[in-house]
């Protein structure tokens, strides 16, 4: 089988849980983040818990200098384990992306 790390090999044996935005029935909006490294970890969270999830690109302010517009990761998931996902993010140290329940 390899010398995998054991957290690589547990990846790849559960698979990747990012699926393509037309599949994603009934998406809320839980998370969004301004860097690619916050991106990754949230990421990561997500495919290590199975939960499946779609990340796009959207903007998410300007910049205070020059007023230029910022794009960040935008993570929708089910509405069903909306609730879910962000208590644990959170717990996890990721509340600051949080995205507040939108009801």
């Amino acid at each position: 089988m390899g010398s995998f790390p054991i957290r690589t090999l547990a990846l790849k044996i559960r698979g990747m849980a990012r699926i393509e935005a037309d599949e994603l029935r009934d998406p809320e909006l839980i998370f969004i983040s301004g860097s690619l490294r916050l991106a990754r970890r949230v990421e990561e969270w997500l495919t290590t818990a199975g939960v499946d999830y779609v990340v796009q690109v959207e903007p998410i302010g300007r910049s205070i200098l020059f007023r230029t517009l910022r794009m960040g990761a935008a993570f929708y998931v089910t509405s069903g384990q909306a609730a879910y996902c962000r208590q644990e993010l959170t717990v996890a140290g990721l509340g600051r992306g949080v995205v507040d329940d939108q009801d």
